[in-house]
């Protein structure tokens, strides 16, 4: 029997509009009626959970919440379960290869604020900010604490520049860290340890839906994978089941079928 639910956010749980459509709301109330557990698993700090997980009536110290892509568990109150940062040092290198590299760059802490060295900031920046209800912040790792610990780190652009990069990036830092594309203009850098499946492992029997690569790690672990009719390819072929996308109620006819 499914005792939880797993739901990538940007793509699956939202619309193309940002918004949960009514058809998921019901869904998941249901399902929490039933006593299943609903954690939504995203590449979002808390900050950009919070209100998605109050609107669909998460809360409390037995549901949770798997944040910026694993890196932080915490139960839906607030407290932390797991996390894993990544260092100073490579902080630092980090920020220092992307301005070699001319690729726009940022952090998030565990605080949910985003951080960048750049004064000229870019504009998938200042989304990525407004998307998560995030503070944004222009500091050097100079100007932080010496012991200053980072969630994850953010390439951020064009399609066409992160195409490039990434093999660059990998090359470099592969063996330090856990890379991810997230989507099209967004590549993370984590902690080695970090990734959506990990945080799910101890938490029950699972059906988990997501629509883009860095979902491929938590439909490795679970019951049931299942893939949005808008997701990419390489999610789709990681997936036990392809449901209708996140405009034509996805969850909840999913949900349907596996669940109720």
């Amino acid at each position: 029997m499914i005792k939880l639910i797993a739901l990538d956010t940007d793509g699956t749980l939202l619309n193309s509009k940002n918004k949960i459509l009514p058809s998921t709301k019901a869904a998941i109330r249901k399902a929490l009626d039933q006593g299943v557990k609903v954690v939504l698993c995203s590449g979002r700090p808390i900050a950009g959970l919070a209100h998605f997980m109050k609107e669909l009536g998460i809360e409390g110290s037995d549901q949770y919440a798997v944040t910026l892509n694993g890196a932080i568990t915490r139960t839906a109150d607030g407290k932390i379960m797991t996390q894993d940062l990544v260092s100073n040092k490579l902080y630092r290198e980090l920020t220092k290869f992307a301005k070699e590299q001319k690729v726009p760059f940022n952090i998030v802490d565990p605080d949910s604020r985003i951080i960048t060295a750049n004064h000229d900031v870019d504009y998938f920046e200042l989304l990525q900010a407004w998307e998560n209800t995030a503070p944004l912040f222009i500091r050097t790792p100079d100007e932080m604490p010496n012991d200053f610990q980072i969630s994850k780190g953010c390439f951020v652009g064009d399609k066409a520049l992160l195409d490039q990069f990434e093999p660059i990036l990998r090359t470099k830092f592969d063996q330090d860290l856990y890379i991810v594309r997230a989507d099209d203009h967004l590549l993370e850098c984590l902690h080695p340890n970090v990734n959506k499946g990990n945080g799910l492992k101890e938490l029950g029997e699972k059906i988990a839906f997501g629509d883009e690569r860095n979902d491929i790690s938590m439909f490795d672990i679970v019951g049931t994978a299942v893939a949005m009719g808008n997701g990419s390819q390489e999610a789709k072929d990681h997936a036990n089941f392809i449901t209708a996308s996140n405009d034509d109620d996805g969850i909840a006819k999913a949900l349907d079928k596996f669940i109720f």
